[in-house]
């Protein structure tokens, strides 16, 4: 394997991806990679990837699903992390007889 030509691919191929982040899409392996899988990748690493044949470049509209998946997970994690904060005020007795009745003095 001549090591300069193999390089100078991964440069060719990271030169020609317009995104410095894009999506790429794994295809099978004979060591047992998985077909299908996106990911968001660095720029060379895509580039590498995509030169040893363990990925391709996604199509637009395969980047804008994952991207949009990617938006509802975050969502749904934020409003999980909202949900689990809880806030607690820790009242005397005397403040709790006056929230529950407001319109009575308070007996301390």
């Amino acid at each position: 394997m001549d090591l300069r030509a193999f390089y100078q691919r991964i440069r060719d191929e990271a030169a020609a991806i317009k995104e410095p982040f894009p999506i790429v899409i794994s295809l099978a392996t004979a060591d047992g990679g998985k077909e299908g899988t996106p990911i968001e990748v660095t720029r060379p690493l895509a580039a590498k990837m995509m030169v040893e044949g363990s990925a391709r470049l996604a199509n637009p509209e395969e980047a804008r699903q994952f991207r949009e998946q990617q938006a509802e997970a975050k969502r749904l994690a934020d409003q999980a992390a909202a949900a689990a904060r809880v806030q607690l005020t820790v009242l005397t007795t005397a403040e709790l007889n006056r929230l529950r009745n407001p319109g009575k003095p308070a007996k301390d």
